[in-house]
């Protein structure tokens, strides 16, 4: 059935960011003298929060100088700078948007990422105009996955009852907050998945397929 409300996650589901924006956490872990592979980073962080990336880091045993808010100022600094040099969407993610808007779909987007690491991505891919007014992050709003107040929030400021919604997401924790939202989840996943499917997420593998899974000519 065609949903009332599609809520998008930002980082590697619209934006193709999360290789780029995890190997600057990979480069400020090894100056601190922990040493970790892209992949085994990106299990770790992706979805996650900053404030979850510090915590964990530490329970690792990175020793990060300082509090956790100025690493996290830092870590954002040297993110933001790797992002401006460009950034490309998801492959086939700007024809679902187009598939949304023939369709009637409203959609949003909520994201752990901050407002202004939305400013650049989605400004590098041409998606900040149609997301204007429509953004929903867990830095500002102080909410984060996976627990379920982003989408909650989302779908309240958009007018639509959360069961009438549809979250797309690529990671575990995103997932898991869909779920506790009561919102179906479609799981964005080229490869593997297995995490999103444990936390109810209906993966799919190309973004040409998302429309029909939305049920868009319905």
């Amino acid at each position: 059935m065609k949903p009332e409300l599609v809520i998008f996650d930002c980082d590697g589901v619209l934006v193709d960011s999360e290789p780029v924006s995890n190997m600057v956490t990979v480069d400020a872990l090894a100056d601190l003298g922990l040493i970790l592979p892209l992949e085994q980073v990106m299990e770790m962080f992706v979805g996650k929060s900053m404030a979850q990336v510090a915590a964990i880091s530490r329970r690792i045993g990175a020793k990060l100088p300082g509090t956790d808010a100025e690493w996290i100022e830092e870590l954002y600094a040297a993110t933001y700078a790797r992002l401006r040099q460009g950034v490309d969407p998801i492959p086939g993610v700007i024809a679902v948007l187009d598939a949304l808007d023939a369709a009637g779909v409203p959609y949003c987007v909520a994201s752990n990422g901050s407002d202004e690491k939305m400013d650049i991505t989605l400004g590098a891919t041409g998606m900040a105009a149609r997301m204007a007014g429509k953004r929903f992050s867990a830095h500002t709003l102080g909410v984060s996955k996976p627990e379920p107040d982003l989408f909650l929030i989302a779908a309240k400021h958009m007018g639509i009852a959360s069961a009438a919604a549809v979250v797309i997401e690529d990671s575990a924790s995103g997932a898991l907050g869909a779920q506790r939202a009561g919102m179906a989840c479609f799981g964005y996943a080229p490869t593997g998945g297995a995490a999103l499917v444990e936390v109810g997420a209906q993966v799919f593998r190309d973004m040409a397929d998302l429309p029909g899974l939305l049920d868009l000519s319905g």
